[in-house]
């Protein structure tokens, strides 16, 4: 086994992941991607969850620091300038969340000021967003990630897909209508 999401109930979802590179177990803390344990292969990847164990006052600090930024999104939100560092931590920190609650797997995240998507998913389940999400109403934010989570398991917008997103959202193309609404230039 290469990879393992482990659920530690404390700090959230782990992704342990076996590392040729490594010399000794790594922990990296990021916004968009999480926790995750470089492990080196002479060591099981029980013994690195039991090391994660003895350290999750450490990691529960540095969390700290990506849930206060996102306490922040409420004073750039329904501004006309958006804080664009705040904005991608917002955003980087809901995606990854939301997947990693919700058993998604993503691979890259990329925030970016674009002129005509919201978002897209690549076949490679690379995400990205749009800067200017940080203007919507939450409702949408949620729409629009939730819409890309699904896509890294359903490639297209058949039935399959809306049956899914609905079960995220409640009614998703009702959702889809009023994010139509918004012109995206104008924002």
């Amino acid at each position: 086994m290469n990879s393992t999401i482990v659920n530690i109930r404390e700090i959230g979802p782990v992704l342990f992941e076996r590392s040729r590179r490594a010399k000794h177990v790594n922990i990296s803390i990021k916004a968009n991607t999480g926790i995750r344990v470089a492990v080196p292969s002479g060591i099981s990847f029980q013994k690195a969850e039991k090391l994660i164990q003895s350290k999750i006052s450490w990691i529960k600090k540095h969390q700290l620091k990506f849930k206060k930024a996102e306490k922040a999104h409420k004073v750039f939100f329904n501004d006309e300038n958006i804080d664009i560092r705040a904005a991608k931590l917002l955003l980087t920190n809901k995606l990854t969340r939301l997947a990693g609650q919700y058993g998604f797997s993503i691979n890259k995240i990329t925030i970016r000021n674009q002129k005509t998507r919201w978002g897209s998913c690549s076949s490679l389940n690379n995400i990205n967003l749009n800067i200017k999400l940080a203007k919507l109403p939450e409702e949408l934010v949620d729409y629009v990630l939730f819409h890309e989570l699904v896509h890294t398991k359903i490639k297209n917008h058949g039935q399959a897909f809306w049956a899914e997103l609905d079960y995220y959202v409640g009614d998703a193309k009702k959702l889809d209508k009023k994010l139509k609404k918004i012109k995206l230039g104008f924002l």
